[in-house]
Formats: structure tokens, C-alpha cells, sequence
């Protein structure tokens, strides 16, 4: 297949490229490297064995721009992933959000629609489910009230999706709940790399280590867990990369629209991977305690038994794993690209 890959420079993005080129497919990536940088293209080609990855940079909420890459290009599906992603930017800048994760989706889809390319695999998020009724979460779970703007276009856009499907059958349309990637590429050629300050745990630790920052903060230790950290499930990024190419699999058999949450089905808290850092790293990472962040909860990790059931998905690596690549990624690239 040829597939359009929107946010493909990107952390998800870039190891997906790697995994749909290995399993025989090709890909045109389209990305306005708001967060994300045209070397980690590069390099996916070097890893992957080829001349280049094709690109063209453009913001999905740009009609003129993206009905010229569909005039000029025949897609038989689209992973999506271009969007905002930052939980707590999100709280601060709620407009800013919204009016890029839906405005974008909308011309996404609209222009698919109009060049007759009606498959789709969307990158949604554990975060639908608000604080979950169930632990281990189901895709039966209902979805909750989500904590946070991010979460809330996330969970707007899934519904976007099952009515655009429900008035047209002829759209297939994967929804993939992710739980918390983390980890890089073996090679330590490509990996997360946020521009300033980083939103997330794992790039956090890493800069801790390498020495681009003084300590971790650590947001509430007062949880109901077992340590008073927050648990999530942890997922190796190519791991996730690879259940899109499974995901794949859902599109051909024309199943309509389908959920499947991606994730290890193990829940580790903030403390449990700062401990596997420290033990595969062999380097020291000092924490400080912090207030919680708004929009936080306690505990979220996911039951991944339906990806293993209908697409033959299932998450082959450990904790440790995640901790070792994502160090591994760092310690070569202290500045990131």
C-alpha cells in the first residue's frame, strides 16, 4: 500500500516509517515540523535503506496545500498523526488545541473524502477514557470525562469518525488507543526529541541524565498507588509502530470502524521507571516532589487483548527495553538533531 502519513517526522511518525517500509509498504509523509524535525526523515532512510523518505512540508489545516498532494498522489490509507499532544500545554492553551487537532482532522478527512481515499487509521489516546471506570481498561470501558483539552479533542474526533463512518460505510477507520509511548529506535538514530522543555517523563529523565537539566520533578506523590506516583502504561515505540502496520490489516478486511487499545497491558508508575532508568543507565537521577499536575489522574493501563486477538498485535518489549533506547538515543544525540 501507499500511505499518506500526516505528522510522519515526528516521534510516532518517524518508527512508524520504519516498520511500514519494512513490512513492503511505501509512504508519502506531509508535516509542518511544528514539533518535529526534517532530519529524523533523513535518517529513517538511512535505517531503512533508501534514497529518501518523500516529504512535503504543510500544515494539514491548509486545504490548497494538501489538495495538491492528493491531486498528485494515490493513497490507498492515511495514518494520522499530526496534532498537538502536550496534556498539561493543553489546560494552558485550550484554543490553541482544539482549534488545531479538529480544524486539521476536518480538512484531513473532507479532502480524503473528495479524492475517494476512505481508509484511515487515527492516533487517539488512552486519554478518551477520563479516570476509567475499569482498570484494566477495555475498549468496552465507556469513555470518561476527559481531564484535559488534549484529551477532549481526542475523544471529539473518535466521534467525528464513528458518525462519518456510520453515514458512509464505504470509510474504514481504525482508531488506535495509545497508552504511553516511550523508548526509540535500537539504533539510536532516531527518537523524542521535544523542542524546549519537555512535557513528558522519559525525554525528562534522559536530558536528567545526560545533563541538560538539574532534576526531575516528579508532579504528586499522594496518589492512591503503591508507591504514591501516578501509573501508566508504558509502551516501547516501536512496539506502537508496529500495531499500525497490524492495524493495516483491519483497513483491507474492510471492518468499518474498529478500536483497539495499544499498550502493554502492565502498569509502572513514575518511580518504577526512573528505578529501571537509574538500573540499565548505571546513572544517578535525582527527583524532587512537585504539587500534581491539573488533569492528572492515578492510575491508567490498559487490557490489549483485542489487538492481539484480531490483528495478531502484541507488545514484545519490556520496561527495560524502553529505558535502554531511550538512553541510548540520547547519549548520541545530546542536543537531539
Amino acid at each position: 500500500m501507499n500511505i499518506l502519513v500526516t505528522g510522519g517526522a515526528g516521534f510516532i511518525g518517524s518508527h512508524t516509517l520504519i516498520e511500514l517500509y519494512k513490512a513492503g509498504h511505501t509512504a508519502l509523509v506531509v508535516d509542518n515540523l511544528y514539533n518535529a524535525n526534517p532530519e529524523a526523515l533523513r535518517r529513517v532512510a538511512e535505517i531503512i535503506g533508501i534514497p529518501e523518505i518523500p516529504f512535503v512540508e504543510a500544515d494539514i489545516r491548509d486545504r490548497q496545500a494538501l489538495e495538491a498532494v492528493f491531486a498528485n498522489n494515490r493513497f490507498d490509507a492515511c495514518i494520522h498523526f499530526a496534532g498537538l499532544k502536550a496534556v498539561g500545554e493543553s489546560v494552558e492553551k485550550p484554543l490553541e488545541y482544539y482549534e488545531n487537532n479538529l480544524n486539521g482532522t476536518f480538512v484531513l478527512l473532507d479532502v480524503m473524502r473528495r479524492h475517494n481515499c476512505k481508509n484511515i487509521i487515527f492516533s487517539s489516546s488512552a486519554t478518551v477514557y477520563g479516570d476509567p471506570a475499569i482498570i484494566p481498561i477495555t475498549e468496552e470501558c465507556p469513555k470518561g470525562q476527559c481531564t484535559n483539552p488534549y484529551g477532549q479533542t481526542k475523544s471529539m474526533l473518535e466521534q467525528v469518525m464513528m458518525d462519518l463512518q456510520k453515514a458512509d460505510p464505504d470509510w474504514n477507520i481504525v482508531l488506535l488507543r495509545y497508552f504511553n509511548p516511550i523508548g526509540a529506535h535500537p539504533s539510536g538514530k532516531i527518537g523524542e526529541n521535544p523542542n524546549g522543555i519537555p512535557n513528558n517523563l522519559m525525554p525528562y529523565i534522559t536530558q536528567v541524565a545526560i545533563g541538560k537539566r538539574e532534576r526531575l520533578g516528579v508532579f504528586g506523590n499522594d496518589y492512591p498507588t503503591h508507591d504514591g506516583t501516578g501509573v501508566r502504561d508504558y509502551i516501547h515505540v516501536m512496539d506502537l509502530a508496529s500495531a499500525h502496520v497490524a492495524a493495516l490489516q483491519a483497513i483491507t478486511r474492510k471492518q468499518g470502524l474498529t478500536i483497539y487499545n495499544i499498550g502493554t497491558g502492565q502498569g509502572y508508575s513514575v518511580l518504577d521507571v526512573v528505578k529501571a532508568f537509574i538500573r540499565v543507565s548505571k546513572v544517578d537521577i535525582p527527583y524532587v516532589i512537585m504539587p500534581r499536575r491539573a488533569g492528572d489522574i492515578a492510575t491508567c493501563y490498559c487490557n490489549p487483548d483485542k489487538a492481539e486477538r484480531e490483528l495478531g498485535w502484541k507488545a514484545q518489549f519490556g520496561l527495560d527495553d524502553m529505558c535502554r533506547d531511550a538512553w541510548n538515543w540520547q547519549k548520541n544525540n545530546p542536543e537531539g538533531y
